[in-house]
């Protein structure tokens, strides 16, 4: 059975070290549980779509600080800046252009990638003592809801987690927002947290359209 161990100072050095070892946690992040590996290498990544029993979907990276960001991001633009500047940190992943160097399984091939600044102090922290970048795909076989506390997320995978890190139910009702700010016009993939008028009204101080 895979272990459960609340949240520390401890449990987050041993996810960081596992992490690092190439192996998959599972954390609570600012929506629902995730499934947390080294976005940067290409067999974690790997591992965590076997877990999930998906194929061809992007997975979404969270980052400890806007800095980190970079390490992911080729290029922003002006609605990426803006949005990010109202609403991170936040349930908001943004959706922009990613390196070439990230693994073709991260990306799905689309040649970009999913990245959000949790507002969540504990997701934050969890993230940055894995090297401040972690993939948080929803801890869920392909299928099946979210995990909302650590034994659903132990239960869903009693084999192939290095540790599950203990941080309480999850605190929020909905996934976060997904918008794509790629192309010349922002595109909303997904309404959550983040309201679609929220979004609007920062957008439209800048001149865009939703």
């Amino acid at each position: 059975m895979t272990d459960i161990i609340p949240d520390s100072v401890e449990a987050r050095e041993r996810a960081g070290r596992a992490v690092a070892a190439g192996g998959v946690m599972a954390f609570r992040t600012d929506t629902f549980y995730g499934l947390g590996a080294n976005p940067f290498d290409a067999a974690a990544v790997a591992a965590v779509n076997e877990l999930k029993g998906r194929e061809g979907k992007p997975i979404l990276v969270l980052v400890a600080t806007a800095e980190d960001a970079a390490r992911l991001i080729a290029r922003t633009s002006r609605a990426f800046d803006a949005l990010a500047a109202r609403h991170w940190p936040g349930a908001l992943t943004l959706i922009a252009e990613a390196r070439a160097e990230l693994p073709a399984l991260l990306t799905a091939g689309t040649g970009t990638i999913g990245v959000r600044l949790p507002s969540d102090e504990h997701a934050r922290s969890v993230v940055k003592a894995s090297g401040g970048a972690l993939t948080a795909t929803s801890a869920n076989p392909a299928g099946l809801t979210p995990a909302r506390t650590a034994e659903e997320a132990a239960r869903y995978f009693p084999e192939g987690l290095a540790l599950v890190i203990d941080g309480g139910p999850s605190l929020a009702e909905l996934p976060s927002t997904v918008i794509d700010v790629t192309g010349d016009r922002p595109r909303l993939v997904r309404e959550g947290v983040v309201t679609r008028s929220e979004l609007e009204e920062t957008l439209d101080a800048q001149g865009f359209e939703l």
